[in-house]
């Protein structure tokens, strides 16, 4: 019995610190469900969530891939409340070791979102292509931005 309180309180003390954790573990989807991705996402994670401005936000996103990866660069876009804003190429040998071999990998970039980012929903593409432009994958996601910059809360 007094095994059943403890792991009852223990499961209690979880539920309520999860939510003070920093990251985020995100859902995503492909741009096209119908395509055979070379390149398969398991997991995103955004660090730290909420996204504030003027802090360095990472952006963490596992994946396989079926065949290796000797260069390529990230495509990403971003929409804020669905109107398209944004473009940028990444090397994808600065955001993960290239030769990248077959199996698991990667891909981490890191970014400082400008103090004048207005708060509210955005969307983001992330397409990833090999050196001779052959799409490997392609994903979506959103992502917000609060009303109040995370370095406001702390002078509350």
């Amino acid at each position: 019995m007094a095994q059943m309180k403890f792991l009852g309180c223990l499961f209690v003390a979880i539920l309520l610190l999860v939510p003070l954790t920093s990251a985020k573990s995100t859902g995503f989807s492909y741009c096209n469900k119908k395509t055979d991705y070379a390149v398969k996402v398991s997991g995103l994670e955004i660090n730290p969530y909420p996204i504030s401005r003027s802090k360095n936000t990472s952006f963490e996103i596992s994946a396989t891939t079926s065949e290796a990866i000797s260069d390529g660069k990230l495509v990403i876009g971003v929409s804020y409340f669905g109107w398209h804003i944004h473009d940028e190429d990444h090397d994808l040998c600065k955001e993960t070791s290239c030769p990248v071999s077959v199996g698991d990998f990667v891909v981490s970039h890191s970014q400082v979102l400008p103090g004048i980012t207005p708060p509210g929903s955005y969307s983001l593409k992330m397409t990833m292509e090999d050196g001779k432009k052959k799409q490997l994958t392609c994903i979506t996601f959103d992502f917000s931005i609060g009303f109040i910059a995370e370095e406001n809360l702390a002078d509350m």
